[in-house]
């Protein structure tokens, strides 16, 4: 799976767009099952229940859903929920399908007209404007101008031009939504506005396909997709699952440290994959909504949650805001712990919040 994971992404920085959709089929043909649409690459005995792994993609990334069950049939039949859930859960927040939920809401902008939305998307919104307000604009939905020209700009392997950026960011500002709870309906203020859920919809989808498992009796599993995992019960005779956090890839850069999880989340955000590099410096894909600029710090953050939905857009916001101003906000917040590895200007730091990996 890392491997596919490293390809999807080079494709995507090769051709942009088109690299994208190149990269989502190529993965789709490898990961494609002859039947049911996905594989199950892994089965092992542990006692009176199995271990069952399938990949498939998703979301434009390899997810994979590993699961303990009494039978094949039982697991793969709880598999295709999750994926299927998943699935479902693009058609709503694509940026690049033109069909979906989220870009019909951006089709709207600027017409004064207050949009009906479904329950993934209200939900999201709700969330995602939390955190707006909570690291004031450092998490803000409406990037999505500033993404696409950063995503031409990969392609290009060239800066944006910065009219354009000037451009791109006056059609920004999470104050621009507007959400009217009585009739779960959404209002974008400005014209030419485009949402990117991006920094928050995989995690959401990864909690909800674990929420299937859940449902379908299967506690013992744990749904991965990119840099999130969402993990539910502890496998058969163990403390917890065994999760190696992702490293930087700096020459003085520890050991991967190996966790022990249950019943909670994990996402890491950073610029270890998609990157831009002109004339030595380094830009991420996480863009800093402030200053429509891709982050030059060199970062990996980690942060374990109750759930996938808040560890995704916390991951964002502490990359943005940096580790002193972004732990304080995840330290509010019950449960909640981070691990931040950065080499700005190419010296190594490493931050933890007090209660990292508790």
């Amino acid at each position: 799976m890392f491997f596919l994971t490293l390809l999807y992404n080079w494709l995507r920085r090769l051709s942009g767009n088109w690299g994208a959709r190149l990269g989502y089929l190529v993965v789709s043909l490898l990961f494609a099952g002859a039947v049911c649409g996905f594989q199950c690459v892994e089965a092992s005995s542990e006692g009176a229940v199995e271990r069952f792994v399938f990949e498939k993609a998703e979301m434009g990334v390899p997810f994979r859903v590993t699961v303990y069950a009494r039978s094949s049939v039982d697991a793969e039949r709880a598999a295709k929920a999750a994926f299927a859930r998943v699935e479902a859960l693009n058609s709503v927040f694509s940026d690049y399908d033109s069909d979906s939920e989220l870009s019909r809401l951006s089709d709207s902008s600027g017409n004064g007209q207050r949009i009906p939305v479904g329950a993934d998307l209200w939900k999201v919104l709700e969330r995602a404007l939390y955190f707006s307000n909570q690291s004031e604009g450092a998490f803000d939905l409406t990037i999505g101008p500033v993404v696409n020209l950063w995503r031409t700009a990969r392609r290009k392997r060239e800066l944006p031009n910065p009219e354009k950026l000037r451009d791109a960011l006056e059609r920004t500002g999470f104050g621009a939504i507007q959400l009217h709870p009585d009739s779960r309906s959404v209002e974008l203020l400005k014209p030419r506005m485009r949402l990117d859920a991006g920094g928050i919809a995989k995690g959401y989808a990864i909690q909800e396909a674990l929420a299937v498992l859940f449902d379908s009796g299967h506690k013992v599993c744990m749904v991965e997709g990119g840099g999130d995992l969402a993990l539910g019960d502890a496998p058969p005779g163990a403390k917890g699952w065994k999760v190696s956090v992702t490293q930087l890839d700096h020459q003085s850069a520890p050991r991967p440290e190996v966790l022990e999880l249950k019943n909670c989340a994990l996402s890491t955000s950073g610029d270890l994959y998609q990157r831009l590099e002109i004339d030595g410096v380094r830009y991420s894909h996480i863009v800093d909504p402030r200053t429509g600029v891709g982050l030059v710090d060199h970062s990996l953050v980690s942060v374990l949650g109750p759930n996938a939905l808040d560890t995704d857009a916390l991951s964002k916001v502490i990359s943005v805001l940096g580790p002193e101003r972004g732990i304080r906000i995840a330290e509010q917040m019950e449960g909640v712990s981070v691990y931040v590895i950065r080499a700005p200007g190419g010296f190594l730091e490493e931050w933890r919040s007090a209660n990292w990996g508790r």
